[in-house]
């Protein structure tokens, strides 16, 4: 990306390379991870456990799995979802390979877009003073901006769930931005990708607060606009599995 772009410069600039050069410390080892996992779910992401990689696959015994290592171990993740900090330091002390999805819709939302239109938009945002909260990249492409849930409205016929955004077989049609909601999760950092020394991490942790999504509607959509094309991989998305 130019360090120059909307009539900044020099400011902008340091700010992309602050930005995409200096990650929050993702510590080695189960510590590390059973403590960031702990900060995600002190913040009020509601985790549970999900596959990991095997190899170049995934852990799960489905043959031809959709979403390798993306995907929640168990149908009942929505219900499992959990912020209990017992039952988190249990799962990944027993489970020290698995990754962990936050489910959406119920505290927080993901808005999910291109990595690079992310990127643009996430310098674009702070070097305007908007209110960014939680990011994280995918090194499969993605860049997820964690924000407040719109919450569930009295009238149900009102709501727009995660489902009508896309499907994993629609993706091709919606190469932009997808919001995650009810019915919809993410990975959480830190999470192992299938591939060498692939992974998903935090550009800003959680420790920043979640943010209302239409203050970065906006910006998101006129990034994805610019990017439009420039996906190379809808199949890595992390869409729920409708068995």
């Amino acid at each position: 990306m130019s360090a120059d772009f909307g009539g900044r410069s020099g400011r902008q600039g340091k700010l992309s390379r602050w930005l995409f050069k200096r990650r929050p410390k993702e510590t080695a080892g189960d510590g590390g991870r059973e403590a960031l996992l702990l900060a995600a779910a002190a913040a009020g992401l509601p985790l549970a456990p999900a596959a990991h990689p095997a190899g170049y696959m995934c852990s799960c015994d489905r043959v031809g799995c959709p979403s390798p290592a993306r995907h929640p171990v168990s149908f009942a993740w929505q219900t499992q979802s959990t912020t209990d900090r017992a039952q988190i330091e249990r799962w990944a002390r027993h489970q020290p390979q698995a990754n962990f999805i936050t489910a959406t819709g119920m505290v927080h939302d993901v808005l999910d877009v291109p990595l690079q239109a992310g990127r643009e938009a996430l310098q674009r945002l702070l070097a305007d003073g908007v209110e960014v909260g939680p990011v994280a990249e995918s090194d499969d492409g993605r860049m997820y901006f964690f924000t407040l849930t719109r919450g569930t409205p009295e009238d149900e016929d009102e709501w727009w769930p995660c489902e009508l955004d896309c499907h994993p077989e629609t993706m091709d049609e919606h190469p932009g931005l997808r919001w995650h909601c009810r019915g919809s999760y993410v990975l959480v950092p830190p999470a192992r990708l299938p591939g060498d020394g692939l992974s998903v991490h935090w550009v800003r942790g959680p420790e920043h607060a979640l943010p209302d999504p239409l203050s970065l509607l906006e910006h998101l959509t006129d990034a994805c606009a610019r990017h439009v094309g420039t996906e190379t991989d809808h199949a890595a998305a992390n869409w729920p599995l409708h068995h």
